[in-house]
Protein backbone atom coordinates (compact mmCIF):
# COMPACT_ATOMS: atom_id res chain seq x y z
CA UNK A 1 0.00 0.00 0.00
CA UNK A 2 1.00 3.38 -0.51
CA UNK A 3 2.31 5.47 2.09
CA UNK A 4 0.63 8.60 1.33
CA UNK A 5 -1.87 10.02 -1.98
CA UNK A 6 -2.90 13.29 -2.77
CA UNK A 7 -5.60 11.17 -4.69
CA UNK A 8 -7.40 9.75 -1.14
CA UNK A 9 -8.72 13.71 -0.72
CA UNK A 10 -10.82 13.48 -3.19
CA UNK A 11 -12.37 9.88 -2.66
CA UNK A 12 -15.82 9.69 -0.95
CA UNK A 13 -14.96 6.41 1.23
CA UNK A 14 -14.48 7.03 4.50
CA UNK A 15 -11.92 4.14 4.71
CA UNK A 16 -9.88 6.44 2.05
CA UNK A 17 -10.41 9.67 4.08
CA UNK A 18 -9.09 8.12 7.31
CA UNK A 19 -6.16 7.10 5.30
CA UNK A 20 -5.49 10.47 3.83
CA UNK A 21 -5.85 12.29 7.64
CA UNK A 22 -3.59 9.57 9.40
CA UNK A 23 -1.00 8.95 6.74
CA UNK A 24 -0.51 13.08 5.75
CA UNK A 25 3.02 14.31 5.90
CA UNK A 26 3.15 16.78 8.63
CA UNK A 27 3.28 19.78 6.88
CA UNK A 28 -0.09 18.90 5.55
CA UNK A 29 -1.51 17.44 9.14
CA UNK A 30 -0.67 21.06 10.24
CA UNK A 31 -3.11 22.52 8.02
CA UNK A 32 -5.42 20.56 9.74
CA UNK A 33 -5.19 21.37 13.01
CA UNK A 34 -7.92 24.09 12.67
CA UNK A 35 -10.70 26.03 15.16
CA UNK A 36 -13.29 27.90 14.77
CA UNK A 37 -12.67 31.51 16.08
CA UNK A 38 -14.79 33.67 18.66
CA UNK A 39 -17.70 35.53 16.81
CA UNK A 40 -15.23 38.89 17.91
CA UNK A 41 -12.30 37.57 16.11
CA UNK A 42 -13.71 36.20 13.22
CA UNK A 43 -15.28 39.57 12.60
CA UNK A 44 -11.73 41.31 13.19
CA UNK A 45 -10.10 39.17 10.92
CA UNK A 46 -12.96 38.28 8.47
CA UNK A 47 -12.30 34.58 8.97
CA UNK A 48 -13.96 31.80 10.21
CA UNK A 49 -11.04 29.17 11.22
CA UNK A 50 -7.27 29.57 12.28
CA UNK A 51 -4.82 27.02 12.70
CA UNK A 52 -4.13 26.54 16.47
CA UNK A 53 -0.40 27.55 17.72
CA UNK A 54 1.37 27.08 21.19
CA UNK A 55 -0.31 30.27 23.36
CA UNK A 56 -3.67 30.45 21.72
CA UNK A 57 -6.50 31.06 24.70
CA UNK A 58 -9.00 28.41 23.72
CA UNK A 59 -12.59 27.53 24.90
CA UNK A 60 -13.40 23.27 24.80
CA UNK A 61 -16.74 23.03 23.23
CA UNK A 62 -17.56 19.96 23.43
CA UNK A 63 -16.92 16.36 26.02
CA UNK A 64 -16.22 16.26 29.68
CA UNK A 65 -14.39 19.67 29.85
CA UNK A 66 -17.11 21.51 27.83
CA UNK A 67 -16.70 25.28 28.46
CA UNK A 68 -13.36 25.24 30.37
CA UNK A 69 -10.73 27.81 29.15
CA UNK A 70 -6.88 27.48 29.09
CA UNK A 71 -4.08 28.29 26.96
CA UNK A 72 -2.78 25.81 24.73
CA UNK A 73 0.46 23.69 25.74
CA UNK A 74 1.60 21.21 22.57
CA UNK A 75 -0.13 20.72 19.72
CA UNK A 76 0.91 16.73 18.78
CA UNK A 77 0.41 17.04 14.93
CA UNK A 78 1.30 13.18 14.66
CA UNK A 79 -1.79 12.22 16.74
CA UNK A 80 -4.11 15.01 15.98
CA UNK A 81 -4.34 16.49 19.41
CA UNK A 82 -4.31 19.71 21.39
CA UNK A 83 -3.39 19.92 24.94
CA UNK A 84 -4.79 22.77 27.16
CA UNK A 85 -3.85 24.33 30.64
CA UNK A 86 -5.97 23.17 33.30
CA UNK A 87 -7.39 20.36 31.29
CA UNK A 88 -6.03 16.68 32.92
CA UNK A 89 -7.37 13.54 34.36
CA UNK A 90 -6.53 12.69 37.35
CA UNK A 91 -5.44 9.06 38.02
CA UNK A 92 -5.79 5.86 40.86
CA UNK A 93 -2.19 7.14 41.97
CA UNK A 94 -2.87 10.78 42.64
CA UNK A 95 -0.99 12.21 39.50
CA UNK A 96 -2.35 14.15 36.83
CA UNK A 97 -2.47 13.78 33.00
CA UNK A 98 -2.69 16.24 29.49
CA UNK A 99 -6.34 15.15 28.62
CA UNK A 100 -5.94 15.93 24.56
CA UNK A 101 -8.41 17.77 22.42
CA UNK A 102 -9.50 17.51 18.95
CA UNK A 103 -8.97 20.88 17.25
CA UNK A 104 -12.35 21.02 16.04
CA UNK A 105 -13.62 20.54 19.44
CA UNK A 106 -11.99 23.67 20.25
CA UNK A 107 -12.88 27.38 19.74
CA UNK A 108 -10.31 29.84 20.03
CA UNK A 109 -10.86 33.20 21.99
CA UNK A 110 -7.50 34.64 22.10
CA UNK A 111 -4.47 34.38 19.50
CA UNK A 112 -1.20 35.08 20.12
CA UNK A 113 -0.51 37.37 17.72
CA UNK A 114 3.09 37.43 16.88
CA UNK A 115 4.45 39.73 13.59
CA UNK A 116 5.00 36.37 11.51
CA UNK A 117 1.27 34.82 12.27
CA UNK A 118 -0.45 38.36 11.37
CA UNK A 119 1.60 38.41 8.04
CA UNK A 120 -0.17 34.55 8.06
CA UNK A 121 -3.47 35.78 8.95
CA UNK A 122 -3.59 38.50 6.01
CA UNK A 123 -1.81 36.29 3.23
CA UNK A 124 -4.29 33.37 3.62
Amino acid sequence: MLKFSKSWKSSVKPRKQRNYIARAPKHTKSKMMVSHLSDDLSKKHKRRSLRVVVGDKVTVMTGQFKTKTGKVEKVDLSKGKVYIAGVELQKKDGTKVKYPITSSNLMITELKEDKKRLESIKRE
